[in-house]
């Protein structure tokens, strides 16, 4: 079903939102079954305790089956990471999954489950800031401001979310449902060879459109909107296409990872890299390091939740077939470097503006990780990605706070002299993610995306890599319940 919602609309709902976060549960339609408890028990090796790592042992324990999760680092959660150091008062701040929009139903289901309490994300009421070629300007949520650049008199008129309107939701119907079985339909597939910016101009954008639809959360995608598929980027649209309101997880995201983890305690082996699958017709044995030694494991199947970007490192024998080693080999990873400041004000609201800005600078966009928490001080929370995050992630990390400082003041002057300090981090540089989340290049997702997920024997394959939910809790969720599914159903 379509929705047509006014601008008042919009701001209803995140009134709503606001005062009864619980209103979100109300929104999910679809069923996500647990599985049926089994008087035949499987010994199922879960490598990882991401989210995707966490849900399918959860569920396998659920239904009777014995499993054990090996997981590199010390904590669960994987690109799930909440930074309560070094801020001061209680402050926290989201380094990897930042938001849950309202038709993320499965994330939404275990929310409730575990008793966890929802925040709206994004901030109301006060204008955004935006700075372009330059100039610094405001604008409320949904409001166009005079953009500084050459727009079409009919793309100016019609705005950001017209322009959105006009050139991308037309054929986010014509896509279909990313989700349904044999996704993409024949008519959508000619999406994937081209590029998200030439899509874009086909459809009759200027070059200036382009550069303003790339801003933000598109521009996110591998190095930029001239680079990856735009059958990806109208997936991901279309999954998002009805979401009106956006939470986050009181207290951080981590406690979503960590109310698993705390019902798996003694199922996780912490600190036990993978380093080799073995993998047989009637068995499979992983070996792992567990401090500096090898130690082996044998299970009836395997899930391996990793990125492929780290499964590229982990032995196989013998070889997975030729589409799955192309697959792990080839499919690509964003780079992604994010530098948080701790203030002691929240300045910006002296003028009248919220903490969150879009630009067309190295720092990408800011958002504010204290927007609706009391307390003077403030986080601001800076995004890059692509070749600025990878310049940035070689410099130290006093050298990176000191560059976004530069950037910052420019977007919210007063920055600089507010800060107490921050900190960084770099998913490129952690060796267990390996890049903050997988894309594909025009071309790839007809070639790779259906031996992403496909077992390989007694292995089975997941995380948000593995799921039309790409980049996504939800997505990581999902592929959990799908590949615990597998293991018991024995795909």
């Amino acid at each position: 079903m379509k929705l047509s919602l006014s601008r008042r609309d919009l701001l209803k709902q995140g009134a709503l939102a606001a005062a009864f976060p619980w209103l979100a549960f109300q929104a999910p339609s679809a069923s996500w079954k647990n599985l049926e408890r089994t008087d035949t028990a499987k010994r199922v090796i879960v490598i990882g305790a991401g989210m995707a790592g966490l849900a399918a042992a959860f569920q396998l324990r659920k239904a009777g089956h014995d499993v054990s999760l090996l997981e590199a680092t010390t904590r669960p959660g994987g690109l799930v990471q909440t930074l309560r150091e070094p801020f001061s008062d209680g402050m926290y701040a989201d380094a990897g999954a930042m938001f849950i929009p309202e038709n993320h139903d499965l994330t939404l289901k275990y929310v409730k489950l575990f008793n966890l309490s929802l925040k709206p994300f994004f901030p109301q009421g006060l204008p955004r800031v935006y700075f372009l070629k330059g100039k610094r300007f405001q604008a409320a949520e949904g409001e166009d401001p005079e953009w500084p650049l050459d727009l079409t008199p009919e793309e100016r008129d019609l705005g950001l979310i017209g322009m959105r309107h006009k050139y991308v939701d037309p054929v986010l119907d014509e896509i279909g449902d990313p989700t349904g079985p044999g996704w993409p339909p024949a008519a959508a597939q000619d999406y994937d060879r081209i590029s998200f910016g030439e899509f874009l101009r086909r459809k009759g954008a200027s070059a200036a459109a382009v550069t303003l639809l790339g801003l933000g959360a598109w521009n996110q995608w591998g190095e930029g909107v001239e680079t990856v598929s735009a059958l990806l980027v109208l997936r991901a649209a279309a999954l998002r296409r009805y979401a009106r309101q956006f939470f986050r997880i009181d207290g951080g995201n981590d406690q979503l990872p960590g109310a698993f983890a705390a019902r798996l305690a003694e199922k996780i082996l912490y600190g036990a890299p993978a380093v080799r699958i073995e993998h047989r017709p009637q068995s499979v044995r992983v070996v792992f390091l567990q401090s500096g030694e090898h130690e082996t494991m044998t299970a009836d199947h395997v899930i391996c939740t990793v990125p492929f970007s780290v499964l590229r490192r982990i032995e196989i024998a013998p070889a997975f077939s030729r589409q799955k080693s192309e697959a792990i080999q080839q499919l690509p990873y964003s780079s992604a470097t994010r530098v948080f400041l701790q203030m002691r004000r929240k300045f910006w609201t002296d003028e009248g503006v919220c903490g969150w800005a879009l630009t067309d600078l190295p720092i990408s966009s800011i958002s504010e990780s204290t927007t609706h928490e009391t307390g003077q001080r403030g986080i601001l929370a800076t995004y890059m990605s692509g070749a600025a995050a990878r310049q940035f992630a070689a410099a130290s990390e006093t050298e990176q706070i000191d560059k976004t400082l530069e950037q910052a003041e420019k977007i919210f002057p007063g920055a600089r002299k507010n800060c107490e300090g921050g900190c960084s981090i770099s998913w490129d540089e952690g060796p267990w993610a390996g890049g903050a989340a997988p894309w594909m290049k025009p071309g790839q997702m007809l070639s790779l995306l259906p031996h992403i997920a496909r077992p390989e024997g007694r292995v089975h394959f997941a995380g948000e890599h593995t799921s039309a939910w790409t980049r996504w809790m939800q997505g990581a969720l999902e592929s959990g319940h799908r590949a615990a599914r597998e293991v018991q159903e024995g795909v």
